[in-house]
């Protein structure tokens, strides 16, 4: 967490080129209109017409519409050669803005917390500037304004729409401003990143009584009481310990009354872990375990469970050149974060399934300011210096990969 780093250092910016931190005006009034517009999946249309009327101002080949809202650039170099993909996610959150400054959500309940705004923002001044610098790099770069990437996801339906295809991708990079880390690092690695992502709804059905009488009853919430303990087990005892792995029970409701005993409880979760080698395990041990709860009790149940994304999993070519482009850019005392994970997921994911590619974490809390705030907090903030160094690795990555 930021707390482990430094809360004071300095940050060298002399490793940002001189046209890049001119544009650093421009990406804070991007960022700051789109952080006062926050939409929803699937409902970026603001900001997806804001996207493409610079595209068109800028004369950069785009498509609309893809995935309801997504959009896609192309920007070809005077050279042939290899086609590079940059990914940035666009919407927002349900969440109450709290943060009192002059660009504060224009929404009722909605805010971007967790800092698309400022990805948007950090790849429409990629296209900004690579559209004026093509003799710099060879081949193409694309790059995807993606939707809805809180959920539903659309990240796969993205893919789904060919947008790795015509010119086909070979590589595909992305970021995310990360204020567990602070300003003046980067956290990249090869390998998970970021975990993959299950969730479960289910219903314990007993039969309701009199607080005073259970002998009559089949009391779902003792049912569920003694589920919730025993799905803790999965990864105590079932897991690998090399292997990293989260059962959590998010939710838990049940009863109307203090002296009623309740027939019906219901609870919601979520899974994640790194290996792919899971994929399928938990959802048949999480019911084997609520299975046997509930016929130990005399109770029956219903389970909804759902793969919602894969895990993150980085290739090593693709996360050694992000590294080393970070390691030129990014001068400060902590520098570089080679193992930094999380638990999070991502829908970048279904990306870096379909070619190989690296996401990232660009650090940008900066305690002294009191931008540090913890992701999908009603006081998230960053510190926009990270928007032009956002630029720089970008732009650099695709000078290395492209040439």
């Amino acid at each position: 967490m930021v707390s482990t780093f430094p809360t004071s250092h300095s940050v060298d910016l002399s490793q940002i080129r001189l046209a890049i931190r001119s544009l650093q005006p421009q990406l804070v009034e991007w960022r700051r209109h789109l952080h006062q517009r926050p939409e929803l999946g699937f409902k970026e249309q603001l900001t997806a017409q804001l996207i493409a009327q610079k595209l068109q101002e800028w004369g950069i080949e785009h498509q609309t519409g893809i995935a309801q809202t997504g959009i896609v650039a192309t920007i070809p170099s005077n050279r042939p050669g290899p086609v590079l993909a940059i990914r940035a996610d666009m919407d927002a959150l349900p969440v109450q803005e709290e943060n009192d400054v002059p660009y504060r959500s224009l929404h009722d309940g909605l805010m971007h917390a967790c800092g698309h705004d400022g990805h948007t923002a950090i790849a429409l001044g990629t296209a900004y500037y690579l559209s004026q610098h093509r003799d710099d790099f060879a081949g193409t770069v694309k790059i995807i304004f993606q939707p809805a990437e809180e959920g539903p996801g659309g990240a796969k339906p993205m893919v789904e729409a060919g947008v790795l295809k015509n010119p086909d991708v070979d590589a595909i990079i992305g970021l995310h401003l990360w204020n567990n880390l602070p300003l003046g690092t980067v956290g990249v690695r090869s390998g998970a990143l970021m975990a993959a992502v299950e969730c479960f709804d289910c219903s314990i059905l007993g039969k309701g009584g009199h607080g005073a009488m259970p002998h009559q009853t089949v009391d779902s919430v003792v049912v569920s009481a003694q589920i919730v303990n025993a799905l803790q087990t999965i990864v105590a005892r079932n897991v690998d310990p090399i292997d990293s792995a989260v059962v959590t029970v998010g939710e838990l409701h049940a009863g109307t009354a203090h002296n009623v005993i309740a027939g019906t409880a219901r609870m919601s979760g979520t899974v994640r872990y790194f290996n792919p080698k899971f994929e399928g395990y938990f959802g048949k041990r999480l019911e084997q375990v609520i299975a046997g709860v509930c016929h130990s009790q005399g109770a029956s149940y219903e389970l909804d469970y759902w793969h919602l994304y894969p895990p993150v999993i980085n290739d090593v070519k693709i996360a050694e050149l992000v590294r080393s482009i970070a390691s030129e850019v990014i001068e400060s005392p902590v520098g570089i974060v080679p193992e930094c994970q999380t638990m999070g997921g991502e829908d970048m994911a279904f990306f870096l399934q379909a070619v190989p590619g690296c996401y990232f974490f660009l650090g940008s809390a900066n305690p002294t300011k009191d931008l540090a705030y913890p992701h999908h907090h009603p006081r998230f903030d960053f510190d926009e210096t990270a928007l032009g160094m956002g630029v720089e690795i970008f732009v650099r990555c695709v000078e290395k990969f492209c040439r």
